[in-house]
C-alpha cells in the first residue's frame, strides 16, 4: 500500500509505506547525538556487539523507544542492554530507572543492566549477556 499524501508529524516513509514512530523528533535528535558522542564504556562494549559479532545478532545503539533512549537493542529477541554509571545508584535515578523499566518490559523488552565498572572484565560481561540471550523471557 503506497500513500501519496504528505506525511503528518510523527510518521516516516520507508519503501512506500508510512511507519508510525513511537518517539518524538526531539528524542530522535538526542539519540543521534548520543550515537555520535558515546562514552568510553559504551564504545568498548559496542566493539563486541557491532556488525553481528556477538552470537550473530544485530544490535543497534542509542535507540529511541517511546520517551526513552536505550543504550543497545537487539530487535531480533527484544533485548536491551543498559550500561549504568554510579549515578544510577542515587535514589531519584533509581526511581526514574524503575519507571522506565516498567514501560519497556510492558512493551515486551528484556533489560540487561551492567554497571560501568564491570566492563573492566569484558569476558565476564559478555558471558553474562550470553546467558541472558539463552533465556530471553522478560
Amino acid at each position: 500500500m503506497y500513500y501519496s499524501n504528505p506525511l503528518s508529524k510523527g510518521e516516516s516513509k520507508r519503501e512506500g509505506f508510512i511507519i508510525k514512530k513511537s518517539y518524538s523528533d526531539e528524542i530522535l535528535n538526542n539519540a543521534k547525538y548520543l550515537r555520535k558522542n558515546m562514552t568510553d564504556v559504551e564504545q568498548s562494549l559496542w566493539y563486541y556487539l557491532r556488525g553481528k559479532c556477538f552470537l550473530g545478532y544485530k544490535f543497534k545503539r542509542q535507540v529511541p523507544i517511546g520517551d526513552y533512549i536505550v543504550d543497545f537493542l537487539c530487535t531480533d529477541n527484544r533485548i536491551i542492554i543498559e550500561l549504568d554509571g554510579s549515578g544510577h545508584l542515587e535514589k531519584h535515578q533509581k526511581q526514574y530507572d524503575e519507571k522506565r523499566e516498567i514501560y519497556l518490559t510492558q512493551k515486551g523488552y528484556k533489560i540487561i543492566r551492567i554497571l560501568n565498572n564491570e566492563l573492566s572484565n569484558m569476558e565476564s560481561v559478555l558471558e553474562y549477556i550470553k546467558i541472558n540471550f539463552e533465556n530471553p523471557s522478560p
